[in-house]
């Protein structure tokens, strides 16, 4: 999960970027193509095929450049407002492009979703809210969602005699039964606080509900004395005494697979994650995603006042279009956004091992190489009444260091709950 960059210095390298080329840009070349970015992994086949049906229906031709992932996000926040910046581009909705929205960089596409309902109807609309910015639409889904989902060890349940947790006093229960079991009941990678995010983000939701969060988003500061987010800082202080996360979450990762291997040995038995989990089980650990794999949603909260069926995580990503653009380059442009709507699209997606964010996927899902898990999350993200982006993605890029660190100490017993609201109050503006 790539966290992007302060704009500051994306501004900083655009002007040098500026004064050094000579390039016309987007929408100010004569040539008859569209320079398109996506980033650069397994799933980028998916592009790849979709540029090459586009191509053969449009005059305007298609460049996809394929950027390595570990250099996207910079990449992509020094080349907007230079004359290198791509036509179309790959990104995270919500912060990722708030301050090029706020700049006037981009295409605003609810005209384009208005003048086409078939195009708006076409996707969950959870899932196209929330990649906008201000309830302003920037960009069209154009890859899998990735909701984060409570997953357990069927042999380790098998074991303890356990089952999933439908309640909050289930869960809690259920920490105590692995702990005298000698396993820890979350895994959790204590290292990348991101993971440790996910634990706030579906808490204060459950609390007090989505709205919580959305006027925090919408730049209102007032969202952070909500009862809602103190609640969840003692509530992860309770988890943490408890024992729920075991002794030694400050030293595990996520990137090199630590947490996920804790837990498909069986030294943990539940790991809050994102989608993507399967995935990486499956590389890694293939004989356990197969068959000892389980997966759950995240129980509802005592008194709590969100909807037990909301969702947080990364809806998907997203394709936005550079506002620098005009005429049949604009014009192509936004046609070949909405390809991303079309069927063998998503068919493309399912073959991927992806869970297709548009509204008709149901009678795809068969096609997945796991049906079970893919019609899982299918159903989960179309019945949620919210899909909340996940905060580090959702806040402007400057947020991101203070957010982590703050979450990190209250984790770490390095806030208290009170300290960690005002931390929150302080940092988050």
């Amino acid at each position: 999960m790539l966290r992007a960059s302060t704009l500051a210095a994306a501004l900083l390298l655009a002007t040098t970027t500026l004064t050094a080329c000579g390039s016309s840009g987007p929408g100010g070349s004569d040539d008859d193509s569209l320079d398109v970015w996506v980033y650069g992994d397994a799933s980028t086949k998916v592009q790849r095929a979709v540029v090459k049906r586009f191509n053969k229906t449009s005059k305007v031709k298609v460049n996809l450049t394929e950027v390595p992932g570990d250099g996207y996000t910079d990449k992509m926040r020094t080349s907007m407002g230079t004359p290198n910046a791509p036509d179309v581009f790959f990104n995270w909705g919500g912060g990722s492009i708030s301050d090029f929205a706020k700049e006037g960089m981009l295409v605003d596409l609810g005209p384009t979703l208005e003048k086409d309902p078939e195009l708006k109807k076409a996707f969950i609309p959870t899932i196209l809210e929330a990649g906008a910015v201000n309830d302003t639409y920037y960009g069209i889904p154009m890859r899998g969602m990735q909701p984060v989902i409570l997953f357990y060890n069927k042999k380790v349940f098998q074991d303890a005699g356990a089952r999933p947790p439908k309640s909050w006093d289930d869960l809690l229960g259920l920490v105590d039964t692995f702990k005298k079991k000698g396993v820890t009941p979350f895994a959790l990678a204590g290292t990348d606080p991101w993971t440790e995010l996910m634990w706030v983000e579906y808490l204060v939701d459950r609390y007090g509900g989505a709205g919580v969060f959305k006027k925090i988003r919408n730049g209102d500061a007032s969202g952070w004395d909500d009862p809602a987010v103190l609640k969840t800082a003692e509530t992860i202080k309770s988890l943490v005494d408890r024992g729920a996360f075991g002794k030694n979450y400050k030293s595990v990762n996520y990137t090199a697979d630590g947490a996920s291997t804790l837990f498909a040995k069986g030294k943990a038995a539940m790991h809050l994650m994102g989608s993507w989990e399967y995935a990486n089980q499956k590389a890694n650990q293939p004989d356990f995603a197969k068959s000892g794999l389980g997966w759950t949603t995240f129980p509802a909260l005592p008194g709590g006042k969100g909807d037990p069926k909301n969702v947080v995580g990364n809806p998907t990503n997203y394709w936005s279009v550079n506002a620098k653009l005009k005429g049949k380059k604009k014009t192509a442009a936004i046609e070949f956004v909405k390809f991303a709507a079309k069927q063998d699209y998503a068919k493309d997606l399912i073959a991927n091992g992806d869970v297709p964010t548009t509204s008709d996927a149901t009678s795809l899902l068969n096609e997945h190489e796991n049906p079970t898990y893919a019609r899982f999350q299918y159903d989960m993200v179309r019945e949620a009444p919210s899909f909340t982006l996940s905060w580090d993605q959702a806040l402007s890029a400057k947020n991101t260091p203070s957010l982590h660190t703050d979450i990190q100490k209250l984790f770490n017993g390095q806030l208290s709950p009170t300290g960690f609201v005002a931390a929150l109050k302080k940092d988050i503006k």
